[in-house]
């Protein structure tokens, strides 16, 4: 038995490597993208309207002229900031929750649950879609709406180690030596959840990047003219019936691959922190 779980353990670390590069350079192109684009993200040239990839435009230009290679380097901030603010918007408030319901246990922790419960049964897009409708299309409505809408998923995964830390003798040593509650909790108990959290954003990343773009599809995300992933594919939609592909193709790739990405690293780092315990 011992050698197959070192057996199962091996076979993860490819995968834990290929998707931790993956991630880490789809990360770096977040950052530095703007500054590698070779045009402006807004450049029009309507005579080289929806041309395929040419030497002047590697991956070729939109219905406007634009460069889509520039576009997709650009965007790329905007496409990681979104959900990179909805994961720690809903890492704080799941965190803070399930340390909360774990300390006190009892009638508060089954509370806690049960609200978990029924904001497990909402979905997070229509939470979104109503809240960029309520309060206006742009990049916060949709942020804020899947934090608080994401943070259920957050806090079940903390609660669950954070009940086993609760009842460690160490904790109860520090309550004898007159450690206020809440010192424990962050000093303590969140170091020891922190793996299990880091492994449960990094998930949530890629579903919460997918979420994002699909509200800027349909128009309530982030706006036009701005570059984002979203925004891309929405306005490829137009030039598909022209045969060119490129915007669409280019951005709804990057999507796919940069939420593959996070979503393996999620496994495989819950994987390889979620049992050690």
């Amino acid at each position: 038995m011992p050698s197959t779980r070192r057996r199962s353990a091996g076979a993860g670390h490819p995968m834990l490597l290929v998707s931790g590069v993956t991630a880490a350079l789809l990360t770096a192109l977040a950052i530095v993208g703007p500054w590698l684009a070779p045009y402006e993200a807004d450049a029009t040239d309507v005579l080289a309207a929806s041309q395929g990839p040419t030497a002047h435009h590697w991956l070729g230009t939109d219905s406007l002229g634009r460069d889509i290679l520039s576009r997709a380097l650009t965007g790329a901030r905007l496409s990681f900031a979104g959900p990179a603010m909805i994961v720690l918007i809903s890492a704080v408030l799941g965190t803070a929750l399930a340390l909360f319901s774990a300390w006190h246990g009892g009638w508060v922790d089954r509370t806690c649950n049960r609200l978990l419960n029924v904001m497990f049964a909402v979905p997070g897009i229509l939470v979104a879609v109503l809240s960029s409708a309520v309060f206006g299309a742009g990049f916060w409505a949709p942020v804020l709406a899947l934090g608080v809408v994401y943070a259920p998923y957050m806090a079940r995964v903390v609660r669950s180690m954070a009940v086993r830390e609760r009842h460690r003798g160490y904790v109860e040593s520090l309550q004898l030596a007159g450690m206020s509650p809440v010192r424990i909790g962050v000093r303590h108990l969140l170091p020891n959840v922190f793996p299990i959290l880091l492994a449960q954003a990094t998930y949530g990343f890629g579903t919460a990047l997918a979420d994002f773009a699909a509200v800027s599809f349909l128009g309530l995300g982030i706006q036009p003219p701005q570059a984002e992933w979203g925004v891309m594919v929405a306005e490829g939609r137009s030039e598909l019936l022209d045969g060119a592909v490129q915007q669409s193709a280019v951005a709804g790739t990057l999507i796919v691959v940069t939420v593959v990405a996070f979503n393996v690293l999620g496994a495989q780092l819950a994987a390889r922190y979620g049992g050690r315990r």
